[in-house]
């Protein structure tokens, strides 16, 4: 089996590895960074469990081999929290009840962060579009609907809080107000 080295960035940390060619980005998160919150359901990308951003898309880890990796930026749920507290969105999650068995809430998360960079005030049936590859079972999609509004108000508040005490605006990790410049800018290169 012929090897291959990889740099790449898997939430703010360089990793250099070297990874067999036909390893998946899934396999090599969770046997080699032990990055358990990216789970496996189908290994097919059909129910999202495995939804992890590079560069900032959304992508099944399960069908994205390890070896594309190489210059790229991974993020996981594991990467959203920082030291003090958890990101708005999973504490959106906990309050709105979207979290049951908990199976695809790794994805379901990271599939949030995503669709928060398109639109940064979401309408439901933009959050049922952009949600819609990845399914849960015990939930529905209500509530997971619920949290994501709810993560909307909390980000809001949060900024509104840094303008009125003349601070910094937050940044959440995984949200980057440029995307849909970044995104725009490489559609066209790409054309």
């Amino acid at each position: 089996m012929k090897n291959v080295d990889i740099r790449v960035t898997v939430n703010g940390q360089l990793f250099e590895k070297t990874v067999p060619v036909n390893k998946t980005l899934l396999r090599f998160l969770r046997e080699d960074l032990f990055l358990n919150s990216v789970k496996e359901g189908c290994n097919e990308g059909e129910c999202g469990a495995c939804t992890v951003l590079v560069d900032g898309c959304p992508v099944n880890s399960c069908l994205v081999l390890a070896a594309e990796m190489d210059g790229k930026t991974v993020l996981t749920t594991e990467g959203l929290a920082d030291d003090a507290r958890l990101h708005p969105l999973q504490e959106a999650f906990l309050e709105a009840g979207a979290v049951q068995c908990g199976y695809c809430t790794p994805g379901m998360l990271m599939s949030g962060i995503a669709l928060l960079n398109l639109y940064s005030h979401p309408t439901r049936e933009q959050i049922r579009k952009e949600m819609e590859g990845n399914l849960c079972r015990c939930t529905g999609y209500d509530r997971i609907a619920d949290a994501v509004l709810l993560a909307v108000q909390k980000m809001d508040a949060a900024r509104e809080e840094a303008a009125a005490g003349h601070l910094s605006e937050p940044s959440f990790a995984g949200i980057d107000p440029d995307f849909n410049e970044k995104w725009n800018a490489a559609y066209i290169e790409r054309q």
